[in-house]
């Protein structure tokens, strides 16, 4: 894929706390984020042309689809009627939100939009919570015969294990990175450090995964406004270049697929952002990856082309991945800390990445990056984004 036809930038973010949000509905979230949102990018609202919303679940979760109706309807957006759209790609239902509206604003059609990501998925058990999670995977030839979604992850983990010596360490490493950055971040679901110890001792979930190697169910909305560069720096003083975006995707079942060490989609996805950036991976100073499982984490950095393929796990051990290292991943905690409430999780990833462009991101931030980039899986891999942030 080749350039955008027009530059598209990011002029405002907004963000919920993740986690437990008892006292506050769907809307109540979205309507924080997104008011967030705008006013950190300064505009009137009436300025806004169109609305993209990522959600994975909502009819599931609380028995209403039409999402982006009632969304545009609770922000006030109706008055206009401006297109309003609702996304949905599992766990990457929030990035590819943003995909999509790159494309309206890039093309001519728009040139300020709002892009948004929710979900509320603590009004349920914890069980009925995790059958609906394996909706992102194929309910019919894995989850009927009860192959759930941390199950499906602990596979590729046990065959990484086996195929590259990676250790229960590692994947514990992944962890205590995550909460450690988590810990610096005021709006992270989990802001407790922990130890390798705590992983290697939790109430095992799937082997060899453990309850600490596993992103909390959370609630939580996440915003953020586009715009076209030439609009951008009119209204923003430092807006963020959306420099590369791609998409690919891969078999929803793991049993068709032939490597369960890698993920097919992430490598397209990436592949296409960084021809459309006119980068490689070496450029790239701070990155948000996919990390609901620790594994996920070790498999991202090793199909993002930042480390060689079975080298993911000594990446961790030897503090590469972590601030101050070769490529810090997760500053935000990852989904592990800052929380995974699934629709949201996309636009967090970018809202961290412009705060750490932005020079912003108070104690997690990276001195003197300039460039980041964000990865975003459905389910076990059947969908991935990758989208590169830089400063204009």
């Amino acid at each position: 894929m080749g350039r955008l036809a027009r530059d598209v930038a990011i002029i405002g973010v907004g963000q919920t706390k993740f986690g437990e949000h008892w006292d506050l509905s769907f809307r109540e979230l979205g309507i924080q984020a997104g008011a967030n949102a705008i006013l950190d990018a300064g505009i009137d609202s009436g300025k806004i042309e169109g609305l993209y919303i990522g959600n994975m679940s909502a009819g599931l979760f609380m028995d209403q689809e039409h999402i982006a109706s009632m969304i545009a309807e609770e922000v006030g957006l109706t008055k206009t009627n401006i297109p309003a759209t609702r996304v949905e790609a599992a766990d990457a239902s929030g990035a590819l939100a943003l995909r999509q509206a790159v494309f309206d604003v890039a093309s001519g059609s728009s040139d300020i939009v709002v892009v948004g990501g929710a979900e509320k998925m603590l009004d349920v058990v914890s069980d009925v919570a995790s059958e609906y999670m394996n909706a992102t995977g194929d309910n019919t030839w894995e989850g009927l015969f009860g192959a759930t979604i941390p199950g499906l992850y602990a596979m590729m983990a046990r065959m990484h294990m086996n195929r590259f010596g990676t250790t229960r360490e590692q994947l514990a490493l992944v962890s205590v990175k995550n909460h450690k950055n988590g810990s610096m971040n005021p709006l992270a679901h989990f802001q407790n450090q922990i130890t390798v110890q705590n992983v290697l001792r939790a109430p095992p979930v799937a082997e060899p995964l453990g309850q600490l190697d596993c992103a909390p169910v959370s609630d939580g909305a996440a915003a953020l406004v586009l715009c076209d560069l030439r609009t951008a720096r009119d209204l923003c003083p430092d807006p963020i270049r959306i420099s590369g975006t791609g998409q690919g995707s891969d078999t929803l079942s793991l049993s068709n697929r032939s490597d369960l060490t890698t993920l097919g989609a992430s490598r397209q996805a990436a592949k296409a952002a960084y021809e459309m950036a006119g980068i490689g991976p070496g450029d790239i100073d701070v990155a948000e990856v996919h990390d609901s499982f620790t594994i996920g984490e070790i498999i991202a950095i090793e199909d993002l082309g930042f480390f060689p393929k079975g080298k993911g796990g000594l990446a961790v051990e030897d503090g590469s991945t972590a601030m101050g290292g070769q490529i810090p991943i997760n500053t935000s905690g990852g989904l592990k800390a800052r929380g995974h409430p699934l629709g949201a999780t996309g636009i967090a990833q970018i809202n961290e990445l412009v705060l750490q462009l932005r020079g912003k991101a108070g104690e997690r931030q990276i001195k003197g990056a300039t460039r980041g980039l964000a990865h975003s899986v459905g389910g076990t891999g059947g969908t991935a984004l990758v989208h590169i942030l830089e400063v204009v």
